[in-house]
């Protein structure tokens, strides 16, 4: 862990803090309005469920490419020049997409945006550097709290501008990533020492070769095989619940946005301020257990909510997931060493984007088929029901895998 003075280190936290909201807000800006842009070239809303599907797979195929690669870039080059030409690529990329004039234009942003997307890795990499073991989770929940913060304005403002042209929210997006870039080239410092850095190599940079890291300890391949399930649970909301919404209750882009911004205030609150007091009563392995179940609760209800208050109400169970993520991030960043931190957190995110590749090629099938005049599955929430067994079995797993990990460390 390096040891920058006060100041810095507070300069430096209040860089990923600002990125992260800014980066969140700029992805979370187009979310009500690229699915009505893809139902739009698509021509219908059952096509469209697809087409979104497949554009969130190519958006996470990307990033399990990119992810190592950017990951073990910054255990070599350190963390502040990754950060910065990602986050000036991403504002590239809305600009790109703002111009776009059909759907293989919109598909190639989604492709450079899964690449430029991948700097996500070095910020948690960036955080285990200038953070001790036993207080990363706390310091991760208070990254998702950032990114649950710009989530909260992201879509609301995303609605706004999408009811006065679909192509602003692009503009905005793309304003918003030069901010940060900006922001981080004035005040951002390097956190990874020089004497630290690990020599870049294809056997680790590649996919597959970073995955190996994961399979490194025990409980780590435990940790992993929950990480994935909860990704692929969560992305039946990147997948289908823009157009769910739209079908089922009639909801416009400006309502869906309010609707996000509220999902957003709430994970705000679970990671920013919630998940510190609960690790502390309850430990990481409990508290990741616990979190997970809520979550399996939440989408369930989604799924069987038969107005829209309800399913709304449903966000609040729902929002207890936002205890796991932190919990997981931390419980693996203690398995391994602060030259490797980049590495697991690609190794990390290319896990994710399998899921993120599967999960909305999936979610997007299986709503195609609920919806429509003659649906093949018998109920319009089928996608949400699924995602909770999905979510459910990564709560028995973790809890399995924390036993283990448990008596292991009782008999040591």
């Amino acid at each position: 862990m390096i040891a920058l003075t006060p100041r810095h280190r507070n300069a430096a936290i209040a860089f990923i803090m600002v990125t992260a909201v800014l980066d969140i807000m700029s992805m979370g800006i187009v979310i009500p309005v690229l699915p009505s842009l893809i139902e739009e070239f698509s021509g219908s809303n059952a096509s469209a469920g697809v087409w979104n599907g497949v554009f969130v797979a190519l958006w996470a195929a990307m990033q399990f490419v990119c992810s190592p690669i950017i990951g073990s870039l910054s255990d070599q080059y350190g963390r502040r020049p990754v950060i910065l030409i990602s986050t000036a690529g991403l504002a590239a990329d809305f600009v790109l997409m703002a111009l776009a004039p059909n759907l293989w234009w919109l598909a190639l942003g989604r492709a450079i945006g899964g690449m430029t997307s991948s700097s996500f890795t070095t910020v948690f990499a960036y955080m285990a550097d200038i953070t001790e073991p036993e207080k990363r989770a706390r310091a991760y929940g208070l990254i998702g709290a950032a990114f649950s913060g710009g989530f909260v304005a992201g879509p609301l403002i995303g609605g706004v501008l999408g009811e006065i042209s679909p192509r602003l929210p692009f503009w905005a997006a793309a304003g918003l990533c030069s901010l940060a870039f900006l922001y981080g080239l004035l005040v951002l410092p390097e956190s990874l020492k020089p004497e630290k850095r690990m020599a870049f190599a294809w056997s680790r940079a590649n996919p597959f070769g970073a995955l190996r890291l994961l399979r490194s300890h025990p409980e780590l391949a435990g940790l992993t095989m929950v990480n994935f399930l909860l990704y692929f649970a969560h992305h039946v909301f990147s997948a289908v619940f823009v157009l769910y919404a739209a079908y089922r209750y009639g909801w416009s882009a400006l309502e869906v946005g309010v609707l996000l911004a509220f999902v957003g205030v709430l994970d705000m609150i679970v990671q920013g301020v919630v998940v510190g007091p609960v690790v502390k009563r309850l430990g990481d392995r409990r508290t990741m257990a616990f979190g997970l179940f809520g979550g399996a609760v939440g989408i369930a209800c989604m799924g069987l909510a038969p107005t829209g208050l309800l399913f709304t109400l449903a966000m609040l169970p729902n929002a207890l997931w936002g205890l796991a993520m932190p919990t997981i991030q931390s419980l693996m960043t203690q398995r391994v060493s602060e030259s490797e931190q980049g590495q697991l957190q690609g190794a990390n995110n290319s896990v994710a984007s399998i899921a993120g590749v599967a999960s909305p090629l999936f979610f997007g099938v299986v709503y195609s088929m609920s919806v429509g005049d003659t649906p093949v599955l018998p109920h319009v929430g089928s996608a949400f029901l699924i995602a909770a067994l999905v979510l459910l079995l990564a709560a028995i797993i973790g809890r399995f895998v924390a036993r283990r990990a448990e008596a292991a460390e009782a008999t040591a």
